[in-house]
């Protein structure tokens, strides 16, 4: 296949490429589809549809026409069109194709089963990646002493700029009764269910997971404390969010069952509390940052939201006080016995809002305004802080003399 590409730049005319697909065999063809298959990857798994059993087959035709044969996981998989599309392109590419026609099927029981294993292994109960000792990920718990702070509008824009940047993301919305990150990322597909593993939506490059996806329309939850420490272990047990660089969690408000539980089930996660300027709001948010000492988690920083209003004849005016970002700070760096840094200060802009609604996150439609430079300021501290070592494998064994 190289030497023919060659060929065909080498000599660029129309008459020199008819002539070397007609002298192009359908196997040698056919080779350069698979090979071609090989880099299309699927968009929910993230890993190339060949390693995962979803090529059915490949056929071409003597006049160029290939008809690859691709099994979707699940019936109503909201990604066919995106994997058609996906196969079409790579596939088309391939010098001897005249035509592509892609025809999906429905992988079987047994075949979901094998897929299940190949990437979660064969135990029947599931595990928590991001507990395990030789996780890689990056687990942030979005805090807040009290609603209304914007925490939820501060964990959707930090994984969309994380996921900006390169990075692998993923959000649990773990605010069961006041699920709102779907609505913000803009995250309008459903689950994906394959065997006994779940596939999580994407938008923007996130992986997303929320019990608002599961209930019809805006059904209230109404549970209590072990049916709550259940869906949170589901959703980081059950789900399949594959090599994640970071996951962040939107806790609910206060200290309560779910923040309780995010610290038995993944004991490595990290603080992100968030506060407004108000004194009684800061109060609130040293409360919720201080369970780090019962459950022996580390505060990986302190969110200032709301902080000013930038007038139009550039002065700032105050809405909800002053301060309140580093009195949190001083009171935690004292209660912890360790610094704790003021990550940043968000101004207080209407578009946050309004992106929000709309499911395009302000460091996306307005990377230029300042509070998405601050958070896109945020985001960028949080992925290059250095990680420790303690709890890591690090692949050695004793060796006797």
């Amino acid at each position: 296949m190289t030497v023919l590409a060659a060929l065909v730049d080498e000599e660029g005319s129309a008459e020199t490429q008819m002539s070397l697909m007609g002298n192009t065999s359908t196997e040698t063809v056919e080779q350069a589809i698979r090979a071609a298959l090989s880099k299309v990857e699927d968009p929910e798994i993230r890993k190339p549809i060949t390693e995962i059993g979803m090529v059915k087959g490949v056929t071409v035709s003597p006049d160029g026409v290939a008809q690859v044969g691709v099994y979707l996981t699940v019936a109503g998989c909201p990604m066919r069109e995106t994997i058609t599309n996906r196969v079409t392109a790579a596939v088309s590419a391939v010098p001897g194709v005249s035509e592509v026609r892609v025809e999906l099927d429905v992988m079987s029981d047994e075949q979901r089963t094998a897929l299940r294993r190949q990437l979660r292994g064969d135990s029947d109960e599931p595990e928590i990646p991001f507990a395990q000792p030789g996780s890689l990920t990056r687990v942030y718990c979005v805090a807040s002493g009290k609603g209304g702070v914007g925490k939820s509008s501060v964990t959707v824009n930090l994984a969309a700029a994380m996921a900006a940047k390169g990075l692998h993301v993923g959000v649990v919305d773990a605010d069961i009764y006041g699920h709102s990150v779907p609505r913000m990322l803009g995250a309008a597909d459903r689950p994906t269910k394959v065997d006994n593993m779940i596939m999580p939506p994407q938008a923007h490059g996130v992986k997303v997971i929320s019990i608002g996806m599961f209930v019809a329309d805006n059904t209230p939850v109404v549970w209590r404390g072990p049916m709550l420490h259940r869906a949170l272990q589901q959703f980081l047990a059950d789900v399949f969010w594959g090599d994640l660089d970071v996951l962040l969690l939107d806790l609910p408000p206060g200290t309560g069952d779910i923040a309780i539980s995010t610290a038995q089930l993944i004991p490595n996660a990290e603080l992100l509390v968030v506060t407004t300027p108000q004194q009684a709001a800061a109060e609130v948010a040293e409360r919720a940052g201080s369970i780090a000492v019962q459950t022996r988690q580390r505060i990986a920083g302190v969110i200032e939201n709301m902080s000013w209003l930038e007038m139009p004849d550039g002065t700032r005016m105050e809405v909800f006080g002053a301060g309140g970002g580093q009195t949190v700070v001083d009171r935690l760096t004292q209660t912890l016995g360790a610094p704790v840094p003021l990550l940043g200060q968000v101004p207080l802009e209407p578009g946050v809002r309004e992106c929000g609604d709309s499911g395009t996150p302000i460091v996306l439609r307005s990377p230029e305004t300042a509070a998405a430079q601050v958070l896109n300021g945020i985001a960028e501290k949080l992925t290059v802080r250095s990680r420790g070592l303690a709890g890591m494998s690090l692949g050695l064994s004793p060796v006797r003399k």
